[in-house]
C-alpha cells in the first residue's frame, strides 16, 4: 500500500480559516486549477517516520522549515488508491519566496525526452471557501476535520 505524508498549514484571521496549498508543477497540471491543489506531501518509505517525511516534503516543496504543534488528522485515500496521512499545524509563511525542488519527467510521454520540472509551481493561501474548491477532492476531509476539531 502506497502512503504519502503531508502538512496542512493553516492560520486564523478574524475568525476565518486560511489554508496553505501548493499547485503541482509540470505540463500535465499547467492549466488545471480547481481540484488540482494539494497539501505539500510525498511518499513514505517503509522505514521512515511519517511526520518527519511530511516535514521534509514541506521543505522540499516550499524551501521552508515547518515546526509547531502538529495535529494528526485521519488518513484519506486518493482516487489513485494512495493513502495520505496528514498533520495540521498553525503557522504563517510568505509565499513570494517559496521554492521547489526539481524532478525529471519524460515529456511528451513515451518520447524518450526528459525535462526538468518543479515539483510545485505555485503556493497560495486560500480562505476556507476557496480552499474547498481548489484542493484535491480526496483531501477535503483534512480541512473539515481540522475545523470540526478546533
Amino acid at each position: 500500500m502506497k502512503m504519502s505524508a503531508g502538512i496542512l498549514l493553516f492560520k486564523i484571521q478574524k475568525d476565518e480559516y486560511y489554508f496553505f496549498l501548493v499547485h503541482p508543477g509540470g505540463p500535465f497540471w499547467k492549466n488545471k486549477d480547481a481540484g488540482a491543489w494539494s497539501i505539500p506531501k510525498g511518499e513514505i518509505e517503509a522505514h521512515e517516520d511519517a511526520l518527519e517525511r511530511a516535514r521534509t516534503e514541506f521543505k522540499e516543496e516550499t524551501g521552508k522549515e515547518i515546526d509547531g504543534d502538529f495535529i494528526s488528522l485521519t488518513p484519506v485515500r486518493q482516487k489513485s488508491g494512495k493513502w495520505v496521512q496528514a498533520w495540521a499545524v498553525k503557522g504563517d509563511i510568505v509565499t513570494g519566496d517559496c521554492t521547489s525542488n526539481l524532478f525529471s519527467l519524460e515529456w511528451p510521454p513515451r518520447s524518450g525526452k526528459h525535462i526538468q520540472v518543479p515539483e510545485v509551481d505555485r503556493w497560495a493561501w486560500f480562505s476556507q471557501e476557496e480552499a474547498q474548491q481548489k484542493i484535491n477532492p480526496a483531501q477535503l476531509p483534512f480541512l473539515q476535520e481540522l475545523i470540526n476539531r478546533q
